[in-house]
């Protein structure tokens, strides 16, 4: 009996290439070796190939002559790591994700999408990663960006989703390089700009909810800061009515329910505008359980958010307001809370992840008496300059002492020396 575990075995690839498609022979040794050869330009019309084309057919028949060793030309060793396809490193890459790092299913669900609809599409199931290069992505980026149909920050995400499927293989399946490394990413700066409601606002907006549900919604998004999905999963459990606290533990997003979109619980301060908005739906007949969500749709599950989007702008209409995000509610609570509390502070009760995110309320902290201090400083700026000897500045052509000169000893040297007195800047402050 032949033992066919000692046997070469191998398989047919077309790959398609920037002429078209090729077939190639792809083999396993006995001894673990993989190999590869180049057949020929794939033919797939009815009609007879011509010359150096191969059908399906005729390029099974040239590997089943390789297996044989009826054909004496030398496959080419695949290095270690190579022959992988595209789709494949891409799959694994989206396994790993959702299985090892256990990133959210939303999360998944967007690189899924990005990798089936847009990836794959463009470089190809079945292309070797290997011959993917920094040139072809970079030719990517340059397109799309001619295009002008993708914002940059849209363009920089599926970079850093191709960078992060290579870098993956790179460990797994020993590919040389990332290509993506050698990719420029498209300049971004965010504006800081934003829009937001003012508290009372707020409460006009509210009085024109289609229903008191949607109004202590609308409250309650704006005077804690919750996220839409940390909305539709909040129960009655997590308002602390005692210690006036408002515990973000989960969140609700395309039908599944997971932890915050930072991955850790926060408490959020129950202010009296939120907490008499809470007391109000509290006292329904129905849904009003420990284990209750706090914002229900009839029978108790969560809200449909497209429905209460619709309900929303109809309020905003109706009470003759901007025409505002639901999600500039948040910003609504961000601007509020930093008159209130330091930035670190903000940053916790909001779920950011970085300091720079909540910076973007900074221009909100008060500073009512920026102007007076600005004021009381130059006005002493200016007495202390009454009186000082013409061509003293540190370091002039008139005065090319430097701070070791005996004339300025006890002179603070940060400030740079004495100045001469300029009249222009002495009149008096109003």
């Amino acid at each position: 009996m032949r033992d066919k575990s000692r046997e070469a075995t191998g398989f047919v690839r077309e790959i398609e290439r920037r002429d078209g498609p090729v077939f190639y022979a792809l083999l396993r040794m006995p001894d673990g070796r993989r190999l590869q050869r180049r057949l020929g330009p794939a033919w797939a019309k009815r009609s007879r190939p011509p010359a150096g084309y191969l059908t399906r057919a005729q390029a099974e028949a040239r590997l089943e002559a390789m297996l044989n060793g009826q054909d004496e030309a030398v496959p080419v060793e695949i290095p270690a790591g190579l022959g992988v396809s595209f789709g494949r490193i891409g799959r694994e890459h989206l396994d790993y994700i959702e299985n090892d790092r256990k990133r959210r299913r939303s999360t998944v669900q967007d690189y899924r999408r990005e990798l089936e609809r847009v990836l794959i599409p463009e470089f190809g199931e079945e292309t070797p990663a290997e011959e993917i290069t920094s040139e072809r992505i970079d030719r990517y980026r340059v397109r799309v960006v001619k295009e002008d149909v993708l914002a940059p920050r849209t363009i920089n995400k599926r970079l850093a989703q191709l960078h992060a499927i290579f870098k993956r293989a790179q460990k797994t399946h020993g590919l040389p390089i990332n290509p993506v490394e050698g990719v420029e990413r498209q300049p971004h700066k965010p504006s800081g700009d934003f829009s937001a409601l003012s508290s009372s606002e707020v409460k006009l907006l509210a009085a024109n909810a289609v229903n008191a549900q949607d109004g202590a919604l609308f409250e309650v998004a704006a005077f804690t800061g919750l996220r839409l999905g940390e909305l539709r999963a909040l129960r009655w459990s997590d308002v602390d009515w005692l210690r006036r606290l408002v515990h973000v533990r989960r969140s609700f997003t395309r039908g599944d329910e997971g932890p915050p979109k930072s991955g850790k619980v926060r408490s959020v301060p129950l202010v009296d505008q939120a907490a008499r908005a809470l007391d109000q739906l509290s006292r329904r007949e129905r849904f009003t359980g420990e284990d209750d969500l706090v914002f229900v749709n009839a029978i108790g599950e969560q809200f449909e958010e497209s429905a209460m989007r619709r309900r929303y702008y109809a309020a905003l209409k109706g009470a003759e307001l901007p025409h505002v995000r639901f999600h500039d509610l948040r910003h609504t609570f961000g601007t509020l809370a930093v008159q209130a509390f330091p930035l670190t502070d903000v940053k916790a009760y909001m779920g950011h992840a970085d300091i720079q995110t909540t910076m973007i309320y900074v221009h909100h902290v008060p500073q009512n008496d920026a102007a007076d201090k600005l004021s009381r400083l130059l006005e002493n700026d200016t007495k202390n300059e009454v009186g000082c000897t013409p061509g003293a500045r540190l370091g002039s052509d008139d005065n090319p002492q430097g701070p070791e000169s005996g004339d300025l000893q006890g002179e603070d040297d940060a400030g740079g020396g004495t100045r001469t007195p300029d009249t222009r800047i002495m009149i008096p402050l109003l």
